[in-house]
């Protein structure tokens, strides 16, 4: 089957973050903030989800299961979902995890929120690199526990570990936690095993938790392999590992994500203090792109790379001081703006009201971020070379 990745779909009314969200979201604020632009007037380019169609198979899976008429409550007892998911990871990172080891979480970031209150006590503190989504600074935030940044260093657009600064973080013996990215956002570095391996060494040489967020982990560019940090270090137990199919097949709506726990006392907590429950239909969904999605994700796959390459080529035309690298995963490309901007210059808001763009600026992600924009690249062609046609124009003219 051949999937058409350039449908425009309209997602007006269906109660969509994308469209009906981001005044709050990125300005933090409410239906009260007016544009220059009417709402349906944006190009919207900023919140990680697709302006792909879900995937047939998931749509037919729902209507499977609609078709059994209860809905009652619900959690993973079939073993089927299991076996589908690691089948996926063996065959496409190689990678092996017991069953008893999986639970299943209502999203990567509820579970965050959750394992930084049962791991870390009070006076402790998490551990990321910067620049990062900052739904991991949020987590430590939420719970009251301190975060800890390294920041990692930028050589022209490729970012690469600063361990030096890493282990004299994770020295401290009250930093007990880190919160990996691999793939990294908003970067899109795909981590080497000699990379994973070093960071690895250091948090394990100082009794570190850690939470690798691997949510990215489908979302390569064509001759990129992820290789999962548990994979590198299969004995550590104190190694979470967070998975989803939310990002890779366009239903974080489903709210369902693998959470893999190998420590059986940590796992213990979890289950004793989790809500325990999950949604039928995300069940069916989730399962569905197990065994049948990889069809689409390699057609998907090829077009984003092709969205990413013009990228670079009316960047390198119309706006040559732009700094841009292809991501070597994610569906977000990074781009620094500074040569044309002021420090002080809210990115968002100026795209926002000038170009009629919604993106999200460097000031997003915590720190070591300053100039950038980060642009969703997950939609048809036509709409990134509109978007990217108004970014450019209105940089150049202002």
């Amino acid at each position: 089957m051949t999937y058409n990745f350039d449908e425009i779909i309209d997602r007006k009314n269906t109660n969509a973050m994308n469209v009906e969200g981001f005044r709050e979201y990125i300005f933090h604020a409410d239906a009260s903030m007016k544009f220059p632009y009417a709402d349906d007037e944006f190009v919207r380019m900023w919140v990680a989800d697709m302006e792909f169609a879900t995937p047939q198979v998931v749509i037919d899976a729902i209507k499977d299961r609609l078709d059994r008429r209860i809905f009652g409550y619900t959690r993973v007892f079939d073993p089927k979902y299991y076996e589908s998911f690691v089948n996926w990871t063996e065959t496409r990172y190689k990678w092996h995890f017991d069953k008893e080891h999986l639970v299943m979480s209502n999203g990567v970031i509820p579970a965050l929120y959750e394992l930084v209150s049962y791991i870390c006590k009070p006076d402790e503190k998490v551990l990321f690199v910067t620049p990062s989504y900052a739904y991991f600074k949020y987590a430590a935030d939420f719970n009251e526990r301190e975060a800890v940044c390294s920041d990692l260093i930028n050589t022209d657009g490729y970012y690469t570990l600063d361990f030096e600064d890493l282990e004299a973080k994770a020295s401290d013996e009250k930093t007990t936690l880190c919160i990996f990215c691999n793939p990294h956002n908003p970067s899109g570095r795909v981590w080497s095993s000699e990379e994973l391996k070093g960071v690895g060494d250091i948090l394990i040489r100082n009794n570190m938790w850690v939470i690798s967020d691997e949510i990215h982990c489908d979302l390569l560019r064509i001759g990129q392999t992820h290789i999962p940090m548990a994979k590198v270090f299969p004995e550590y137990d104190k190694l979470i590992t967070c998975m989803a199919p939310s990002k890779t097949f366009n239903m974080a709506g489903f709210m369902i994500s693998n959470i893999i726990i190998p420590n059986d006392d940590l796992r213990k907590i979890w289950l004793s203090r989790h809500y325990n429950f999950d949604n039928p239909l995300s069940i069916a969904a989730a399962q569905a792109t197990y065994e049948h999605g990889a069809d689409w994700l390699e057609q998907m796959r090829v077009y984003l790379d092709e969205n990413f390459k013009f990228v670079g080529e009316y960047l390198s035309e119309h706006l040559p001081k732009a700094k841009y690298r292809i991501s070597e995963a994610t569906y977000l490309a990074w781009i620094n703006v500074g040569a044309y901007f002021s420090s002080e210059e809210n990115l968002p808001l100026f795209f926002a009201n000038k170009a009629g763009v919604l993106l999200e600026g460097g000031n997003m992600f915590v720190q070591n971020s300053d100039g950038f924009i980060r642009l969703n690249l997950a939609c048809p062609r036509s709409l990134v070379k509109e978007g990217l046609r108004r970014i450019c124009d209105t940089v150049n003219s202002k």
